[in-house]
């Protein structure tokens, strides 16, 4: 299996002209087809700065409604950057990439490649470097810019080679400067209703000696919107399509799972400048499903011999005590505090009551899910890799 180099998968969400983006649902944020000033257009024109850029694969996420007219809108901000080699993958597309997916492995992977969630999106990236046969897949996100002509070189940087002790560097993380400059989280005294629900103090405490140690280092974290994985990773393991959100940091417990490490390059970064958005109870409750579901996977994977045992206690000090059994009073403090405190009251409240034990019922039926797609996973790849038909397909959506 030979490569031909590394992808920029980049990921941009849109809304149609009917939409309100920043309404909560089952993205952060999406872009209003009218937008004047598009976060993807200023992405692209930081990449256009780049020595030896990759070619880039947008994968276009909108309502199936509104794919001619968020194409069309992708495709005028793409062809303003003509120096770079862009793919475009929409609806259309998606659903033959699909269709052969289910032929590779009838019945078994339903949307767990498609674009639609966090993780098949992710999943639909990886699908697509496979069929072009990328040794190495560079995740960016839409509302990032990269920092320097140089941005290539850090990226690939370690990537497929192995560090002093022997161990093989298939999977790295960078990190982003927030719109201050900070690579660290607030350290502001957190609020009523957040007391309970930062990460502040235990994410700053992991990351602090990691930004300052050694360029490369174990990692408990994964910033997916700067984050790069080699073919020997991405063609055996892939993100989990049953999780609500931060499919990114999932993906570290899932190489973890399966013998394989994430490393921390603290010389490779991004400035992340995301729209304007609120904190509101729907996109909790996202959360609240994302955590129980983990930790109960989790659980169920490590009593599984073939698998590596991801705990809490080798994730301290941080993602640790999101899969710990503090969960319970983070979520329970936290919902009651909101229904007292905000404007949503009811919607708090009702997470309150009944939040937890509907995330736990979700949990406890998907918690095996992720494992028997994977075990087809390989297979699937292995099918995918430079597929012929799948080739041309791509090449005339450029």
């Amino acid at each position: 299996m030979i490569g031909v180099g590394s992808v920029i998968v980049i990921p941009t969400y849109w809304a149609d002209e009917y939409a309100e983006p920043h309404a909560p649902g089952a993205y952060d944020h999406s872009t209003p087809l009218t937008a004047p000033k598009p976060e993807l257009d200023r992405c692209l024109a930081s990449l256009e700065q780049v020595r030896d850029v990759a070619p880039i694969v947008l994968l276009v996420v909108c309502p199936i409604s509104a794919t001619v007219e968020v194409e069309r809108r992708v495709r005028m901000i793409a062809a303003a950057h003509a120096a770079l080699d862009i793919t475009v993958v929409t609806n259309t597309q998606a659903a033959r990439i699909m269709e052969r997916v289910e032929e590779l492995a009838p019945g078994n992977v339903g949307e767990c490649v498609s674009l639609r969630g966090y993780g098949a999106i992710r999943n639909m990236g990886l699908v697509v470097a496979a069929v072009m046969g990328a040794d190495e897949v560079i995740f960016l996100d839409d509302d990032e810019v990269v920092l320097g002509s140089d941005y290539m070189a850090r990226a690939r940087y370690a990537l497929g080679q192995q560090n002093r002790q022997g161990l093989p560097i298939l999977a790295k993380s960078g990190y982003f400067f927030d719109a201050k400059g900070s690579a660290l989280a607030s350290d502001a005294k957190p609020g009523i209703t957040t007391r309970w629900w930062t990460k502040r103090a235990e994410f700053n405490a992991w990351m602090r000696p990691h930004l300052t140690g050694s360029r490369i280092s174990r990692s408990n974290y994964l910033c997916g919107g700067c984050f790069a994985v080699h073919a020997r990773a991405y063609m055996r393991v892939s993100f989990d399509p049953f999780i609500t959100r931060g499919e990114d940091l999932d993906y570290l417990f899932n190489l973890r799972l399966h013998g394989l490490d994430v490393w921390f390059d603290n010389a490779w970064a991004v400035r992340h400048l995301p729209p304007p958005s609120a904190q509101r109870a729907p996109r909790f409750m996202q959360d609240v499903y994302r955590w129980y579901y983990e930790r109960a996977k989790l659980m169920f994977a490590n009593r599984r011999n073939d698998l590596v045992s991801v705990t809490a206690a080798s994730l301290m000090p941080y993602p640790g005590p999101w899969i710990s059994s503090e969960l319970d009073g983070r979520v329970g403090k936290t919902a009651l505090a909101r229904a007292l405190f905000t404007h949503e009251h009811r919607a708090y409240w009702n997470i309150w009551r009944h939040g937890r034990s509907r995330a736990q019922r979700y949990a406890d039926e998907h918690r095996d899910r992720y494992l028997r797609f994977q075990s087809f996973w390989p297979t699937v790849m292995d099918g995918l890799w430079r597929d012929g038909r799948l080739s041309r397909l791509l090449k005339e959506a450029r």
